[in-house]
């Protein structure tokens, strides 16, 4: 399958990661991708950048080297109502909205909570996509999410950062698990890098691995289209 497009990524304005925008549009014209989404850390994030950033984003050029680029945000989802750290205003001008359970934004809850925060959240119609919900720490009910991201048209991340992330434990399993019921529901997924620096800029083989181990189809992973990712986004 050729991946033309990476949804996640950040760079230095997100407190922890160590490229610029140039850097990591350079990074994904070398690997030649159509699409680069960068979407920093919204404000709850410790070291990250405030709401006036993203505010500001319509100053920014769309392409580089060659690369369509897309600004947004990955919103700390901070409690069991699916409230995210910017407004509705703000969302609303991004290209991308992704949504994330973090522990430094939300204390872990039960599986129903945190399963009502993703359905919560998936509600809002400036989120895009659900960012690495296969965290142990946050247990879900994935036969729910999978159901209701088909409802909200919501795409759900397959995080290749997780694969073999020391904090993320267990993010192999939930993730074949999601893919199972993807698979079964005709339910669209998107890897997402998840890069923090640009030498991880579209790197989806760990992603890939366990698509190819539960045979997920094709037609059901939006990285092969420009205009299949952007049916699934409110800007477009």
């Amino acid at each position: 399958m050729n991946y033309v497009l990476d949804t996640h990524s950040h760079t230095i304005v997100s407190g922890h990661a160590y490229n610029t925008i140039n850097e990591m549009a350079m990074a994904a014209s070398e690997k030649k991708l159509e699409l680069l989404a960068i979407t920093e850390h919204a404000p709850s994030m410790p070291g990250s950048c405030q709401e006036i950033y993203f505010r500001n984003l319509k100053v920014l050029e769309r392409n580089k080297y060659g690369v369509e680029l897309l600004f947004g945000a990955e919103l700390n989802i901070i409690d069991k109502w699916g409230r995210v750290d910017l407004p509705n205003h703000v969302l609303e001008k991004l290209d991308i909205g992704i949504a994330s359970l973090h522990p430094p934004c939300i204390k872990p809850g039960t599986m129903e909570e945190n399963t009502a925060a993703y359905v919560n959240v998936m509600k809002n119609p400036y989120i895009d996509i659900i960012g690495h919900p296969d965290d142990d720490r946050f247990p879900i009910d994935y036969k729910i999410l999978v159901e209701t991201a088909k409802e909200q048209n919501v795409l759900l991340e397959v995080n290749n950062s997780s694969i073999g992330h020391t904090d993320r434990k267990g993010a192999k399993e939930h993730i074949l698990q999601m893919l199972k019921l993807c698979k079964e529901k005709n339910v669209s997924v998107v890897i997402g890098s998840d890069a923090h620096a640009d030498t991880s800029v579209g790197n989806h083989g760990a992603a890939f691995a366990l698509m190819k181990e539960v045979e997920f189809p094709e037609e059901l992973v939006v990285n092969r289209s420009v205009n299949v990712l952007k049916s699934f986004l409110h800007k477009f």
